[in-house]
């Protein structure tokens, strides 16, 4: 993507990584954090693939290539959905609002994304086409979907549990981190992106950069696919059957692994925010290691300073760290203590999994067969 015309505006910073070509802030990313949490706040988020599905059978295409149940989505409504690898690990997740025509998939993936799912059309009744080009994604702090006559919005539904989902929550009772985070994309014709801005600070709100919207993600435990997931990433480790994976619906590749590790394994890994020691000045980089002692036992994802909570992390561990251990990271200012939060639980188990089974023979537990990848284990 080229540079958003946004970087131009007084005071903007240039981002780097996947953020590169948006701002990082504009000059007080403090009260661009308050301001967001006040719900008062617009982000540019022009760097947000856009991928279109038009056609009649776009929903149950897309129903039978992804992890999510799309085959009765109704206009308007907003969803999230992943492609998985044969083995179940995350290779695009996509953010899905249809409009009664067209299926929009707001991703950090587009031109890989889109070539895939062209690929799988077959003789199927749809089109698929990278829309980056033309449309344009703004961030807004607010959870309501579009009115009659507004653009097509997606809502994050973070952190609720959509149906056919679970979660692998420490305490599936407690409140989430991220219940009172608000967040939709208003997607707008990329030539009305300054224009649209603007209308929302004449109406009084602030614009607000990457490091806002970071911090309240992180805070949040949002995982995010630019940031949370490597070559190895099983939706399990980031608590992301939450909203992306719908356990029983029809087969889909990837199938088996997700619902063996939900119904009689665990995740080999586990997502943990890290507050980290603010007496300093030195933030790590994403992909920093986590120490415990001499032992590497994990590495960190996701970094911002938090107005609020200081400085924060999103860290990935191995299941088996103790969560009381306090962990060291190495930052630019030097190594900096890390406490842990837990967002999926120590025990690799989500909040319905099954009982264990009684004695059963061998090659039953399978259940029946999945043409997407040999065994249905929902």
């Amino acid at each position: 993507m080229t540079a958003s015309p946004l970087l131009s505006r007084h005071g903007a910073v240039d981002d780097s990584g996947p953020d590169a070509g948006v701002a990082w802030h504009y000059g007080d990313p403090v009260a661009e954090q308050r301001a967001l949490a006040a719900g008062r706040a617009v982000a540019d988020q022009s760097h947000v693939g856009v991928v279109t599905v038009t056609g009649p059978d776009r929903l149950t295409w897309l129903d039978s290539l992804s992890s999510q149940a799309l085959g009765a989505l109704e206009p308007g409504v907003s969803t999230e959905l992943m492609i998985l690898s044969p083995q179940g690990r995350i290779e695009h997740v996509a953010g899905l609002v249809d409009d009664g025509e067209t299926a929009w998939l707001l991703t950090e993936t587009a031109p890989v994304l889109a070539t895939y799912l062209d690929r799988m059309r077959f003789m199927l009744r749809v089109e698929v086409a990278d829309a980056t080009a033309e449309w344009a994604a703004i961030g807004e702090a607010v959870r309501a979907p579009a009115a009659e006559g507004e653009p097509v919005t997606w809502v994050d539904p973070w952190p609720h549990v959509s149906p056919g989902g679970t979660t692998y929550a420490a305490d599936p009772s407690a409140p989430h981190p991220g219940a009172d985070r608000a967040w939709r994309l208003v997607l707008v014709p990329r030539a009305t992106l300054e224009s649209e801005i603007d209308a929302r600070l004449d109406a009084g709100w602030s614009l607000v950069g990457t490091w806002a919207t970071e911090a309240t993600r992180i805070a949040a435990h949002r995982p995010r696919a630019a940031r949370e997931v490597d070559e190895t990433t099983l939706p399990h480790e980031l608590d992301w059957l939450r909203t992306a994976v719908h356990l029983h619906k029809g087969c889909y590749r990837g199938q088996e692994t997700v619902a063996k590790v939900h119904n009689v394994g665990r995740p080999p890994r586990r997502l943990t925010m890290l507050h980290l020691d603010g007496s300093g000045h030195g933030l790590p980089e994403p992909g920093a290691p986590v120490m415990n002692g001499e032992k590497t036992v994990g590495r960190v994802t996701s970094v911002a300073r938090h107005h609020e909570d200081g400085p924060i992390a999103l860290a990935m561990l191995k299941r088996s760290v103790d969560p009381s251990l306090e962990l060291m990271v190495p930052s630019d200012g030097g190594p900096l203590a890390a406490s842990q939060e837990l967002i999926v639980n120590a025990d690799g188990f989500s909040a319905d999994r099954p009982d264990k089974p009684g004695p059963t023979m061998k090659g039953l537990l399978m259940g029946k067969g999945c043409a997407a990848d040999g065994g249905d284990m929902s």
